[in-house]
């Protein structure tokens, strides 16, 4: 979101996302009368969290960030059961966002020792992370005042 478009409305940005490709989203042909690109934003993300979900990521989850911090749309948590698993899905990740039309991350953090990677593709973020990790951090509570996007459906 940039700094002059104000808020926006959450669950009519998300809910105009499943629609069409995010290649429709970015040329204004998806339906919903949305921004472009905050169709394709949401399509990506979307297809961060799926694709982790596919490669066995435990505890996907979805939060809607922008209304409360500001600096990106969306952060996407999944936990994998150790160091190959976490890989795995990160690697699942950015092949499905370059698949659905997105950029690659901007910058990866943690792939070497792989127990919390953390994915930074500009309007969104992806933490993949192992579980001691992720018990340890507690994301979910750390961002308990952002909603939680329902995405499986």
């Amino acid at each position: 979101m940039g700094i002059d478009e104000g808020p926006t409305n959450s669950v009519n940005r998300l809910d105009l996302v499943e629609g069409g490709t995010a290649d429709q989203a970015r040329t204004g042909q998806a339906s919903g009368g949305q921004a472009p690109s905050e169709q394709a934003i949401w399509q990506e993300v979307r297809a961060a969290a799926r694709a982790a979900a596919d490669k066995k990521g435990e505890d996907v989850l979805i939060f809607d960030v922008g209304p409360v911090l500001g600096i990106a749309d969306a952060f996407v948590l999944s936990s994998g059961a150790n160091a190959r698993h976490v890989r795995t899905i990160a690697e699942a990740v950015e092949e499905a966002v370059k698949g659905c039309g997105g950029d690659g991350p901007r910058s990866i953090e943690g792939m070497s020792d792989a127990a919390w990677v953390l994915m930074d593709f500009g309007d969104f973020v992806v933490n993949v992370m192992d579980r001691s990790a992720r018990e340890y951090y507690s994301l979910e509570r750390l961002w308990g005042d952002a909603r939680i996007v329902d995405w499986a459906s």
